[in-house]
């Protein structure tokens, strides 16, 4: 396994040291089921943001819960891996639930950010509580229009 995928816990301890260090530390999260361009292209700017960009991977139960009994394609440790691979992501940590916000707390960014499809009315309320008390601020990368894990999936499925 890659260096980079890491337990929560683990990042806890790393981001810690790190904000020790004078570092600022960005979050995202997500399935990345199918890896495309645009994951690639918003991870690049969302890295550009602060000195460190960990990633924390929705575990294979939630991503079905969150899309549906076919998903993931690819399971959590070949998803980490390939994510780990990505020269602008830090660090990959895998979380079970469907929700982001143990993972937020637990890591305590100084930036989480979201794509441009989700606007700050649809994130979690949760989340969002999470993040306002630890002082995280929210930045939204805007969507590369034409990229979509769904959009390859029924893709394949016609082309069958």
């Amino acid at each position: 396994m890659n260096k980079k995928v890491v337990t929560v816990e683990e990042l806890a301890q790393i981001t810690k040291a790190m904000r020790a260090a004078g570092k600022r530390l960005v979050v995202t999260n997500g399935c990345f089921d199918l890896l495309h361009l645009g994951h690639v292209r918003y991870l690049r700017a969302a890295r550009a943001l602060g000195d460190v960009l960990a990633v924390g991977l929705n575990g294979d139960q939630s991503v079905r819960e969150l899309k549906g009994a076919d998903r993931p394609i690819n399971n959590e440790r070949d998803r980490a891996e390939l994510l780990a691979a990505i020269e602008d992501v830090d660090f990959v940590a895998i979380f079970p639930e469907v929700r982001a916000t143990q993972f937020l707390e637990t890591v305590a960014p100084e930036i989480y950010v979201k794509g441009g499809d989700y606007t700050s009315d649809m994130l979690n309320a949760e989340e969002r509580a999470v993040m306002e008390k630890s002082g995280t601020e929210i930045r939204f990368i805007p969507f590369e229009p034409g990229y979509s894990t769904s959009r390859i999936i029924e893709r394949l499925k016609d082309a069958k």
